[in-house]
C-alpha cells in the first residue's frame, strides 16, 4: 500500500483529500504546518507528498527545496494561487506537478495515482543488468536511475530523469510539448504544459556546457524538441 503526505493547513482540505485518497486504497498521513510536514517529509517513509505552497511556518517553496535535496518521491504542489510564476518556481524546484485550488478530489487522486504509476514504472529494479544509455559524455543508468555528465554524477528530479531519459532514447526524432507531457506526466487532458519547457530548462542547466548553444536538447522552434545525437 503506498502511503501518501499532505501537508494542508486548512484542516477541512486535508482531510477531504484524505477521504478520497483513503478510499481509493492510499495510506495517508496529515501535518497541518510547515515545521511538522518538514520533518515529517524528511524522517518518513513516503511515496508521494501532497504540498500546500501557503503554509505557517515554513512555506511549501522551502519544504520542496529542502525535501528534494534528498529524496526522489513525486510532489504535487498545490496553491490558491494562479500566478504563472509560482508554478514555474515550484516546478523548478523539484516539484512534480502543480495543482490550482479549488480542485477536483477525483482530479487529484488521479494525478496521484498517475504520478505514482510512473514513479513505479521507471524508478524500479525490474532487470538483473543496469539498463545505459551512454551518449557523447552523457551516461544515464536507467535501472539504478542516476546520471553522469562528463563522469561527474549529476541529480535528477523523477520527472527530469523520465524526459531526459525519452528524449535520449528516441534521438533526432522531435517531439511537440503536447506529445512530451502525454508520454512523461501520462495525462492529455490535464495539466499545464509549461510544465515541459521548465523541465527543459532545467535539464539543460544540468547536461549542456553552454545553454544558449545546446549539444544535446535542440528546440526546433514552432515545432518542440529534439535529442541531438
Amino acid at each position: 500500500m503506498s502511503k501518501i503526505l499532505i501537508v494542508e493547513d486548512e484542516a477541512s482540505i486535508a482531510e477531504l483529500e484524505k477521504d478520497y485518497l483513503e478510499l481509493s486504497g492510499f495510506d495517508v498521513d496529515i501535518q497541518n504546518n510547515g515545521k511538522n510536514g518538514l520533518e515529517a517529509a524528511m524522517s518518513g517513509e513516503y511515496d508521494l507528498m501532497i504540498l500546500d505552497l501557503m503554509l505557517p511556518g515554513v512555506d511549501g517553496f522551502e519544504i520542496c527545496k529542502t525535501v528534494r535535496e534528498e529524496k526522489n518521491m513525486p510532489i504535487i504542489m498545490v496553491s490558491a494561487k494562479k500566478d504563472d510564476i509560482d508554478k514555474i518556481r515550484g516546478l523548478g524546484l523539484g516539484a512534480d506537478d502543480y495543482m490550482t485550488k479549488p480542485f477536483s478530489p477525483s482530479e487529484l487522486v488521479a494525478r496521484v495515482k498517475a504520478h505514482l504509476a510512473r514513479y513505479d514504472r521507471l524508478v524500479g529494479y525490474r532487470e538483473a543488468h543496469n539498463e545505459v544509455i551512454e551518449i557523447r559524455g552523457l551516461k544515464i543508468d536507467k535501472t539504478a536511475h542516476r546520471v553522469w555528465v562528463n563522469g561527474e554524477e549529476t541529480q535528477f528530479t523523477t520527472k527530469e530523469f523520465d524526459l531526459l531519459t525519452f528524449l535520449a532514447e528516441n534521438p533526432n526524432h522531435v517531439f511537440s510539448k503536447e506529445e512530451l507531457f502525454r508520454e512523461i506526466w501520462n495525462m492529455e487532458s490535464i495539466g499545464d504544459i509549461a510544465t515541459v519547457t521548465v523541465h527543459i530548462k532545467k535539464i539543460r542547466e544540468k547536461v549542456e556546457f553552454d545553454t544558449s548553444n545546446p549539444q544535446y536538447i535542440e528546440t526546433i522552434w514552432g515545432v518542440g524538441y529534439r535529442f541531438k545525437i
